[in-house]
């Protein structure tokens, strides 16, 4: 894998947009479209059956620094 290559983490959980305490990562994929092809066959197992709406694909770039200024806890 290159510098500047996508992976894409497939994550589960309620308000995966808030940073769910449940979050569970499902995998990680080399394309968006081999991480829709898991969330088509997690539809019908246990705990993911009853939460259909609840997958997050999310692209992060390989060798790319998160969050470089820090963060500031906030409550």
């Amino acid at each position: 894998m290159d510098e500047g290559d996508t992976v894409y983490l497939l994550w589960h959980g309620d308000d995966l947009e808030e940073g769910a305490p449940e979050a569970k990562l499902l995998g990680v994929y080399s394309s968006e479209e081999k991480a829709q092809e898991r969330i088509e066959r997690s539809l019908g197992l246990p705990g993911f059956v009853d939460h259909p709406d609840d997958f997050l694909i999310d692209p992060y770039t390989v060798d790319n620094d998160e969050w470089p200024d820090g963060y500031v806890e906030v409550g």
